[in-house]
């Protein structure tokens, strides 16, 4: 049975809805679930939501990382030998095989930093990269990366860009993805330094690559794949979540205040806004995947609820039944060589 560790210390309001999306997860999905975390506030949860033979069980860890922890201080908690936060703890599971995959909606630069020291990375790659899946007019596109790396060098563009189109084919289902490098412009040569001295590496790289795309390309559904360094990408998410909340805050309020016959509008056409809400809602992914570090590895938001746990650990399942990591350290090895 598929083995997943949960950092039930993890979300904002953890362990609630930490335990709750694990317990839903375990009955919905068929995966065993091992909840990490202090085991005093994880087991009174736990029993509340009555279990009964479902294979979710709790590892004791009685620290945690949290965002306070920063710089050397959480260096040195993410790479101490016996450490005993519950991220540590967690991708030790993973390390040591007793788990298929780590997932937490902790603070990013605590779990990346604690990947990094724990797992090592997958041979030929430099840097982790943390690829969310945007929703698009086509579809989806996994973009990378979002806020792991402001500063990349060109090889690490290329890097990213095999590591995305190998997720992308394996745990999506895109066969061949277009992989896209994000510019300021679609012509080559257009973009800073970097963008130019990445396009003949990547173009080179053996992949399907459709060239420059702008922001606007990548939420058209141009691409399956778009590739960019951490500052950029994390600019273009956080844009992008705001600009699609304005639009549904704004409809509502125009509903709500526009008298009777917008009311009435406003029950019509109730059901389409539900699914545009559905597909803007990250809580449907629930966690995006640490690229390249040398083990599986899923990162949410602090604020995720239950679903979105429940949908983080879907996703992780996912990645394991389609052995990414295994096709990540021989398409890295086949394109690098």
């Amino acid at each position: 049975m598929t083995k997943i560790a949960l950092d039930a210390m993890g979300s904002d309001e953890y362990p609630i809805p930490d335990v709750t999306g694990a317990v839903q997860a375990a009955r919905e999905y068929g995966v065993e679930v091992i909840l990490v975390g202090d085991e005093e506030k994880i087991k009174p949860v736990l029993d509340s939501l009555n279990p009964g033979s479902l294979p979710v069980s709790i590892v004791h860890a009685p620290e945690m990382l949290t965002m306070e922890d920063k710089g050397v201080a959480l260096a040195l908690k993410a790479r101490r030998p016996n450490a005993k936060n519950s991220m540590a703890v967690g991708i030790d599971l993973v390390k040591n095989g007793q788990a298929d995959a780590f997932v937490t909606a902790g603070n990013t630069g605590a779990a990346l930093a604690t990947a990094y020291f724990r797992l090592g990375m997958i041979e030929g790659v430099d840097l982790p990269a943390l690829a969310p899946v945007f929703p698009t007019a086509t579809g989806s596109c996994v973009v990378l990366d979002i806020g792991a790396n402001p500063d990349v060098k060109a090889d690490n563009l290329r890097q990213f860009a095999i590591m995305g189109s190998i997720y992308a084919e394996k745990v999506r289902g895109v066969k061949n993805p277009k992989v896209g490098l994000l510019s300021n412009g679609e012509e080559e040569g257009k973009g800073n330094s970097l963008v130019r001295e990445a396009t003949p590496l990547i173009k080179n790289a053996g992949l399907n690559f459709f060239g420059n795309v702008e922001g606007k390309e990548v939420i058209g559904g141009k691409v399956d794949v778009a590739v960019t360094d951490g500052f950029t990408g994390n600019v273009m998410l956080k844009s992008s979540e705001a600009v699609a909340k304005l639009i549904v805050d704004k409809i509502r309020e125009a509903i709500k205040t526009g008298g009777p016959l917008a009311l009435l509008g406003g029950m019509l056409v109730k059901p389409a806004l539900g699914k545009i809400k559905k597909l803007l809602d990250p809580a449907e992914e629930g966690a995006a995947p640490l690229l390249g570090v040398n083990g599986l590895v899923f990162i949410g938001h602090g604020r995720s609820d239950d679903f979105a746990i429940k949908n983080a650990i879907r996703v992780a399942k996912n990645a394991i039944e389609a052995d990414v990591l295994k096709a990540m350290r021989e398409g890295i090895a086949e394109r690098l060589n």
